[in-house]
């Protein structure tokens, strides 16, 4: 086996803005680097009008939170900061996306999308009805994914 066969391609990473993903996206990064890989960092988020009851019950259960999720102009500062961190971290090719829809599926869709072979999450996942309503993206991608996924320690 050649040395470029047992090395990452496409590195997929999610994250939402904050200090725990862009851990996972510093992690991804230097691993994308280290390979030559790409890396593609990518922000899931709601729509933002009023009369969708999703993003409605989102923000109300999120409450300061909901910044994070909702509206496109938040993800694509949040992929931005990402970038730069990942950029620090080691990353020489970087393309950034912000794609309406639930973490979980868009994640898992730009891993199809982009034919990736890595998929980065942090383990942090979301406890009590924050958890329930959103589910834990660490988890679910792990379950779902069709490619290798790493878990970054990000917590604590």
């Amino acid at each position: 086996m050649s040395e470029t066969a047992n090395t990452y391609r496409t590195v997929v990473v999610g994250t939402d803005g904050s200090e725990s993903s862009l851990r996972a996206v510093a992690r991804a990064g230097a691993l994308a680097g280290a390979c030559g890989a790409t890396l593609v960092i990518a922000c899931a988020y709601l729509p933002t009008e009023a009369d969708d009851r999703e993003t409605a019950q989102a923000q109300d259960v999120l409450r300061d939170e909901a910044y994070q999720i909702v509206g496109s102009h938040p993800a694509e500062d949040t992929v931005r900061t990402a970038s730069e961190r990942a950029g620090a971290a080691g990353a020489n090719k970087v393309r950034t996306v912000a794609v309406q829809g639930s973490p979980v599926e868009v994640l898992l869709d730009v891993v199809r999308r982009e034919n990736a072979d890595l998929l980065v999450v942090g383990n942090r996942g979301l406890a009590g009805i924050k958890g329930r309503l959103l589910g834990s993206v660490p988890a679910d991608a792990t379950r779902r994914s069709e490619c290798d996924v790493l878990v970054v320690h990000t917590t604590g």
